[in-house]
């Protein structure tokens, strides 16, 4: 039996357990993009309670167009790798790994974050009154957004990070570019899923070329895009499947599997109220199709709260890591709370952590004893 709490090989990366804090935006970045003194000590929390491997919050990898939000982490210049070395170095010094998550806003940004630019995405977009409120990139756009994932990544191995993430979820850009929804192009970026996934493909291709054979590098795909039914066309479960396999023969070390698009309902991602087993490991259904049809190893995310439903999915291969953000954000020493016998986490997923003035539980502190 797989053990949640031992030593394990998750592709080129030897980890200490198989429990991963999820990316997670904490608005602790200088408005200018670096890392600070209070996010330092909230990934030293992480790492001293125990979990294996910290995934950040999403960094943006193209200036100004990328940035999705005020004090978010950039890695789109050379002038954050010191800050991402130290943190590394904080990280590491607890044993736990850190995988740097990149990734882009698209359309999912504002005049306001962007130097009062226009959001760039796969297609033209408007609003309801008819205004542009999106531009399509352009192929040459296209080509220079590659390298600039490439630079990050790079930046993020020079840092002495211990992998990559590239974010294809939760309506930023890659994901855009996955989702008939958001891609309407006609040309061969867009149409059939065969053309969706190709600028996605060329991402992972030139990151890889960038970093080198052995670098890890995840990516965290939506499995659904959890929008209304009468949004459509939207992605299906049997076209994530098919990207999954295009991903994993390109050489993607792992895959994450999550869902939801932020901008019209995040509650898809971060569903409130997971009281009982049953209404945990919501994308399990996604991992477990994903896992049936590739061979590099499958992350688990979506409300998992309870040891024994985690150590169920390991056991019977439905995942080969379990994934969380909001019960971390609760309790930072999860990890060793569920070792020492804890069952489940104190985290009743009322979102109230999300807040952009700071991350953080609003759980009184005897609930968390």
């Amino acid at each position: 039996m797989k053990n949640l709490f031992s030593p394990c090989v998750i592709g080129k990366m030897a980890l200490k357990n198989r429990f991963v804090r999820s990316a997670t935006e904490d608005w602790l970045g200088t408005p200018d993009g670096r890392i600070t003194a209070e996010k330092m000590a909230l990934y030293e929390q992480l790492a001293t309670g125990g979990v294996g491997t910290i995934i950040t919050g999403h960094a943006y990898v193209a200036h100004p167009h990328g940035r999705v939000a005020q004090k978010q982490n950039g890695i789109w210049d050379d002038k954050y790798v010191e800050g991402w070395r130290e943190l590394a170095r904080l990280v590491h010094k607890h044993g736990a790994r850190l995988v740097l998550q990149l990734a882009h806003a698209g359309r999912q940004t504002a005049p306001e974050i962007i130097e009062g630019e226009m959001p760039v995405a796969p297609s033209d977009l408007f609003d309801e009154t008819g205004a542009r409120t999106a531009r399509a990139l352009t192929e040459v756009e296209l080509q220079q957004l590659a390298q600039d994932y490439a630079a990050a990544a790079r930046r993020a191995k020079e840092a002495g990070c211990d992998g990559v993430q590239l974010h294809m979820a939760h309506g930023y850009l890659l994901a855009q570019f996955l989702s008939p929804y958001t891609n309407r192009r006609e040309d061969e970026y867009g149409g059939s899923w065969e053309k969706r996934v190709r600028f996605p493909l060329e991402v992972v291709a030139t990151v890889r070329q960038e970093v080198g054979p052995d670098f890890p590098l995840w990516i965290k795909l939506n499995s659904t895009d959890g929008l209304p039914e009468t949004m459509q066309p939207q992605l299906a479960l049997a076209e994530v499947v098919q990207y999954a396999k295009q991903f994993a023969a390109a050489s993607v070390d792992a895959i994450e599997l999550s869902g939801g698009t932020i901008k019209e309902n995040r509650l898809v991602m971060a569903k409130p109220g997971i009281r009982t087993a049953k209404d945990e490991a919501y994308f399990q259904a996604a991992a477990e199709a994903v896992k049936a049809a590739v061979e590099v190893p499958v992350i688990l995310v979506g409300g998992m709260r309870s040891r024994a439903v985690m150590q169920e999915a390991i056991n019977e291969g439905k995942a080969d890591l379990v994934s969380m953000s909001r019960a971390f954000i609760c309790e930072p020493d999860l990890v060793k709370r569920l070792a020492a016998g804890q069952e489940k986490a104190s985290c009743v997923s009322c979102n109230g952590c999300f807040n952009p003035q700071g991350i953080r539980c609003i759980l009184p502190d005897k609930n968390k004893a």
